[in-house]
């Protein structure tokens, strides 16, 4: 029977590999498991669009006999609604149909998130379009308003353009997408929402936080701040990883091999083959730039360098999945102490630390 670890560790190599299959594609086909079926609500909502389309269509038809004759005077302005209020029918129920039936079968969620927002953009200036038709029956008096309006409003609202604008990009650039941990000049979380004007961050870390917890804040900020600040994305898809360190102040007189050996022993234990299969997507990715792979290796790397004190830095470095480094860290660092403590006459530490 495999151990708990073993479990795990499959667990991971298959998020992994679909991970790189989603991103290497960047579209959302169709799942091999299967398309999900259309939620009941959505039914509901549609057939309760074609009802109304269909009564809507028959009090047109009505009017069209003169059914109505006693109000004759009427009839052109509530011929005009009708028709006004079938086409915003129909379009509501034209953006049903394909967020149920065309979107809510991709598989990536992230992508039905963007796509989502997309179609609400759409069928909003859609909505407004017709609305404006029924309500100026003069086309160039409309034109010569709207024009107006979008004029002052140019200039008003420079800020909240310049965010849209924003939003745009991050739908084709796709800088970050939601869930991704990411940082944009002081914000640094994850990401759990991304609106027209502005991203939502759930903070980690923090001023009152020393590791990478959630703070239990949340952070907006204007999308127009990733046109003119580095955005750090610690979720590529392709390869959601990060460096970490965990280093020790020891004398010079310590067993420098007796300490490489015990904390790269100690870190390969609680990574185990993790740490390789990351390193192997890795190299993948590196075959296709001129960045020299020889640099990365395959199993976590002991340093040493001399400290600005009299002591030397003992450093360990491994991979690790950025919301797991602290937990990753703490279990590394209890096994270290454990195992280094054990042999004081070969591993010396500063006087009054870690003894």
């Amino acid at each position: 029977m495999k151990d708990d670890k073993q479990q795990r560790l499959e667990v991971e190599q298959l998020k992994q590999r679909e991970d790189v299959k989603r991103a290497l594609k960047q579209t959302a086909g169709s799942k091999e498991e299967g398309t999900p079926p259309v939620k009941a609500r959505h039914k509901i909502f549609i057939g309760s669009y074609a009802l109304i389309l269909v009564g809507l269509g028959g009090v047109y038809y009505l009017l069209r006999l003169r059914f109505f004759g006693f109000a004759a005077r009427y009839v052109p302005l509530i011929q005009r609604l009708t028709l006004g209020a079938m086409a915003l029918v129909l379009v509501l129920a034209a953006a049903k149909v394909i967020d149920a039936y065309v979107i809510g079968r991709l598989d990536d969620e992230v992508t039905q998130y963007n796509l989502k927002r997309v179609l609400r953009l759409i069928t909003g200036l859609v909505l407004c379009f017709i609305i404006v038709s029924i309500l100026f029956a003069n086309w160039y008096t409309a034109i010569v308003s709207l024009g107006l309006v979008s004029l002052i409003l140019g200039f008003a609202l420079q800020t909240p353009i310049t965010s849209f604008i924003g939003w745009i990009y991050i739908l084709v650039r796709s800088p970050y997408r939601v869930g991704d941990r990411i940082k944009v000049g002081d914000a640094t979380g994850d990401v759990i929402d991304v609106s027209y004007l502005d991203t939502t961050l759930w903070e980690f870390g923090g001023q009152y936080l020393s590791t990478d917890h959630p703070s239990g804040r949340v952070i907006k900020f204007p999308n127009a701040n990733i046109l003119s600040e580095p955005v750090y994305n610690y979720s590529w898809p392709l390869f959601p990883y990060i460096w970490n360190e965990i280093k020790f102040q020891i004398a010079y007189q310590s067993d420098l091999e007796f300490v490489a050996q015990t904390m790269r022993e100690v870190a390969e234990e609680e990574l185990g083959e993790a740490m390789i299969e990351r390193i192997r997507t890795f190299r993948e990715l590196l075959a296709q730039t001129p960045v020299d792979q020889l640099e990365v290796q395959e199993h976590p790397v002991v340093v040493f360098r001399v400290s600005e004190s009299t002591w030397l830095e003992a450093i360990v470095r491994y991979l690790v999945v950025p919301r797991e480094a602290g937990r990753v860290k703490t279990r590394v660092l209890r096994k270290l102490l454990a195992r280094l403590n054990a042999e004081p006459d070969k591993v010396m530490f500063p006087k009054g630390d870690a003894r």
